[in-house]
């Protein structure tokens, strides 16, 4: 069994999706989507944010090692 064959079938074709819609809207109500969906944008916004300043303090501390090794 190749990886492609494990992952064909996570994927989910247009009814499929449709009917995943539907059971959502049904469980959790119309409201709770847009409660949901804002809820991910401040997730995704603080995980990019997080990136970012990982990617600054990872140049800081590469900065003061090349100082180190050049003095």
């Amino acid at each position: 069994m190749t990886s492609i064959d494990l992952v064909v079938p996570a994927m989910l074709s247009g009814m499929e999706l449709a009917a995943v819609i539907v059971v959502i809207l049904v469980l959790f109500g119309a409201s709770a989507i847009p409660r949901f969906a804002r809820s991910l944008g401040k997730a995704k916004s603080e995980f990019e944010k997080g990136l970012k300043e990982g990617q600054e303090s990872s140049a800081e501390d590469d900065d003061k090692e090349e100082d180190k090794s050049g003095k």
